[in-house]
């Protein structure tokens, strides 16, 4: 199949936490798992860098800028907040120095700004930045302050492993008219209505609980309308399978995305979503909270500084994604077997340290010898780890087929067991050579699976540990 795997897809406000993480793990592994069992896929990250929370974001950062050179702003309720805001501010202030110390200036810009409700807060201060600064200089901030947080977005995942074949901007798509075309089509087929001042799709045609909004009463468009678009787009790209990846709080959206491909003549079917559960971090006993806005979050690059990318990706796909995950940093980072991702890596260690001792004892290995008396294996270790070999094929194929990659870590942890088990029962340096051969071929197609294996998760395989 031609797929199209979606995953991580963060909003461009603050870089990625230990969340979207999971999503990046589990992603890159199945796009991994789909690849090796055949499928062409390529992968995409969505950036939503247009509409109301980029408006939030640049607003958040004004304020911080301003207030380091000696206003006294006050923050908006709704606002974007952290450690990471300083560092964006630093270099908003480089690139824009004159504009923002031309509203410095500005006696109009106000500390308060009376409203009911906090939407209304920020909106109104939303509104004072662009009529001030003008709705280009305002336009050209927005653009910068996204590329700085979308660039370290990509420097975290890279870092992780991480790197998605194509980054879709939500804004390029808006300005290519790909949105009022969508809808346009919806028109056509009289899938559309107004009540209220706002155009309302017909979703509920098409399975959806309710119908959605398109067009708000002013005219803009809603997410879902660029959702449309965007999945439209996918398919117009010639893929037979939209597969995406979504935190479990968006099951909502599965039967609408369904409704807008239905009405644009493609198949429901097309589109499959996988839906990720939630992840808490532990320190100890100690649950670690998380919360984006308010800068209170465990960024993905500070776990990774902690326990290192090759225990972080095993961890986040150990679990199915349909289950909740506890991230347990104190095993993560422990050296001994009580780590499974230690554990699988310390046997493809001990496997080439075999084969070291192996030379220092002037033998060779005869890999043709080896293979030709595979028969005189008879051992209950020995037909066991044949047994499990011969599986791979069809876990890969499995594991891909019901989008299962913590079924690779499983087995791949079943495979450590069972040549630690051989390891510690059996000799494989004796001196009868088709024996020696024989336990040497088994061993080396054993290290040959873990280090595929693992290859798939993102996971190294390392010599010696």
């Amino acid at each position: 199949k031609k797929i199209l795997l979606e995953f991580v897809s963060s909003n461009p406000t603050g870089p990625l936490h230990i969340g979207h993480g999971r999503h990046a793990a589990y992603g890159d592994s199945l796009a991994n798992l789909l690849r090796k069992a055949g499928n062409n896929v390529r992968t995409e990250y969505y950036v939503n860098d247009a509409g109301r929370q980029i408006d939030i974001l640049v607003t958040s950062i004004l304020i911080h800028v301003l207030n380091n050179k000696g206003a006294l702003l006050k923050q908006p309720k709704i606002s974007y907040q952290g450690a990471y805001i300083e560092d964006i501010a630093q270099q908003i202030y480089a690139l824009f120095k004159s504009n923002i110390l031309a509203l410095l200036d500005n006696s109009a810009l106000k500390n308060t700004y009376p409203a009911k409700t906090k939407d209304e807060e920020v909106d109104l201060i939303i509104n004072d930045f662009k009529q001030h600064l003008g709705s280009e200089i305002f336009a050209a901030l927005s653009s910068a302050v996204t590329e700085i947080v979308v660039k370290n977005i990509k420097n975290d995942l890279e870092n992780f492993g991480v790197v998605f074949d194509n980054w879709f901007s939500e804004k390029e798509m808006i300005n290519k008219g790909q949105i009022n075309q969508s809808i346009s089509v919806l028109k056509d087929k009289k899938y559309v209505y107004k009540d209220g001042g706002a155009l309302w799709f017909e979703t509920s045609k098409f399975n959806d609980d309710k119908d959605r909004v398109v067009l708000r009463e002013d005219g803009s468009s809603t997410y879902f309308a660029s959702d449309v678009a965007y999945h439209l787009d996918k398919r117009n790209r010639g893929f037979d399978l939209l597969l995406n990846i979504l935190g479990s709080d968006h099951h909502g959206y599965v039967p609408r995305l369904k409704a807008g491909l239905e009405a644009m003549d493609h198949p429901a079917e097309s589109l499959e979503v996988i839906l990720i559960q939630f992840v808490s971090l532990f320190r100890g006993n100690k649950k670690i909270q998380m919360s984006t806005r308010s800068g209170d979050f465990i960024p993905l690059m500070e776990l990774l500084d902690e326990v290192g990318k090759d225990a972080a990706r095993f961890f986040y796909v150990s679990r199915s994604n349909d289950q909740h995950l506890n991230f347990d940093l104190d095993l993560a980072k422990a050296k001994n077997n009580d780590n499974p991702v230690y554990y699988i890596q310390y046997a493809h260690a001990r496997i080439h340290t075999v084969f070291q001792e192996l030379r220092r004892n002037d033998f060779n290995f005869d890999k043709n010898s080896g293979i030709s008396n595979l028969g005189l294996l008879s051992t209950n270790h020995e037909t066991e780890i044949i047994t499990k070999l011969g599986d791979y094929p069809n876990v890969i194929a499995l594991s891909a087929d019901n989008y299962s990659v913590h079924s690779l870590a499983n087995y791949l942890l079943e495979v450590a067991q069972l040549f630690h088990s051989y390891y510690n029962a059996h000799r494989f340096i004796v001196a009868d050579s088709e024996i020696r051969n024989a336990r040497l071929a088994l061993i080396a197609a054993v290290a040959i699976v873990i280090k595929d294996g693992l290859s798939l998760l993102g996971v190294s395989a390392p010599e010696q540990m």
